[in-house]
């Protein structure tokens, strides 16, 4: 009989809420239905005032937003559930991930800060949700991401041909599947869409470069590429996660400033097309020899990215998780659904070698409808 469970993620991009209705009772999900929800322009504002100016938030506008964060996610629930033509009491689950806020593996101790009231969700569908993923994986020493690489691993993974996934958000994070079962590997390569997208905001008041034009219609600046490459993060040996915290606009416009001020703002939108292309490129040689790369998540539409990761990849054949059955719009989403059905059964939902835990454990809290 079917088992239906609705998967929730706001991604670093904030562009919305991607929501999936999925039947996962079989060994490969069926969706039943799929959308982004977008953000309420105000709610919006308000997220990104928050983490654009972490430092300055104070008690009362955190509690705010994790309650209207909450709201909006129970909406978007709500919201797949009714396009599939099912009703709440159908649905076994809601898996929320949430909207990451702050993401601090190196901090003493290490946290992670993910809102969106999980029992407002619970409260308001009237389903079953499973939330607060990350921090028990962080709570057994890893990095509390990336989570998805467990669900990349079970459905992904090839008897005779090593392959990798990829997934371009505002972070790209690499997913390595050995052949035969081999133990998967798997950390956050750097930045994926989010640098372009703020340029792209700064200079073009856009969220995005629809399908990479402006960044065509410049050539990368050798020189600033080698600085932004000399960022020691993508150095570091996995495990290793990373976010906005990190790869911000502030970020971008402090080495802007070592030299490179007066570059033409296509000039630096070319070359942070090329920056994320290359960093991912980087990452994979250095993480061994693929034949395949199935590329998820935003950057997908991003053409001129996807050109330019082909060219710094030659030997390695990339398409979507398309070709492998999963639309690559609703992967992440599809995860925290599986990840959901996965801590109800009591089954570990990490996976140590990727995110450096001690142990594999059940991940998430449960908020019962």
């Amino acid at each position: 009989m079917p088992a239906y469970y609705v998967g929730l993620i706001s991604g670093t991009s904030v562009d919305g809420i991607d929501a999936v209705l999925a039947d996962l009772s079989a060994t490969r999900p069926e969706l039943l239905a799929a959308q982004t929800i977008p953000w309420e322009p105000p709610l919006h504002e308000h997220l990104l005032s928050t983490l654009n100016r972490p430092q300055q938030v104070s008690l009362t506008a955190l509690g705010e937003l994790d309650a209207a964060l909450g709201d909006a996610f129970a909406t978007a629930a709500l919201t797949v559930i009714a396009a599939a033509g099912l009703h709440p009491a159908d649905v076994t689950a809601i898996g929320s991930h949430g909207q990451t806020l702050f993401h601090a593996p190196s901090a003493q101790p290490p946290f992670t800060l993910q809102a969106g009231d999980p029992s407002r969700i619970a409260a308001r569908t009237g389903v079953t949700t499973v939330a607060d993923f990350r921090r028990r994986d962080m709570a057994e020493g890893g990095q509390g991401a990336p989570m998805v690489p467990a669900l990349h691993q079970a459905l992904f993974s090839h008897v005779e041909i090593p392959r990798a996934i990829l997934n371009i958000g505002g972070i790209a994070n690499l997913t390595i599947l050995p052949p035969n079962g081999g133990k998967a590997s798997g950390f956050d390569t750097g930045p994926g869409n989010g640098l372009m997208d703020a340029w792209t905001t700064r200079h073009r008041q856009q969220a995005f470069d629809r399908n990479g034009d402006w960044a065509r219609s410049g050539a990368p600046d050798a020189q600033l590429l080698a600085h932004l490459l000399q960022q020691p993060y993508l150095q570091l040996p996995p495990p290793k996660s990373t976010g906005r915290e990190l790869f911000n606009l502030p970020w971008l416009l402090a080495r802007l400033d070592e030299g490179f001020s007066a570059l033409p703002a296509a000039t630096v939108q070319a070359t942070l097309a090329e920056f994320t292309a290359v960093s991912i490129a980087d990452a994979l040689q250095r993480a061994g020899t693929m034949e395949e790369l199935y590329v998820c998540g935003g950057g997908v539409h991003n053409g001129h990215l996807m050109e330019r990761l082909q060219a710094q990849l030659p030997q390695c054949r990339i398409a979507t998780t398309a070709a492998l059955g999963l639309a690559p719009d609703w992967v992440e989403a599809t995860a925290f659904a599986w990840l959901a059905m996965r801590t109800l059964a009591g089954e570990p939902g990490n996976l140590p070698s990727v995110t450096g835990a001690r142990r594999a454990a059940v991940l998430g809290a449960i908020y019962p409808a």
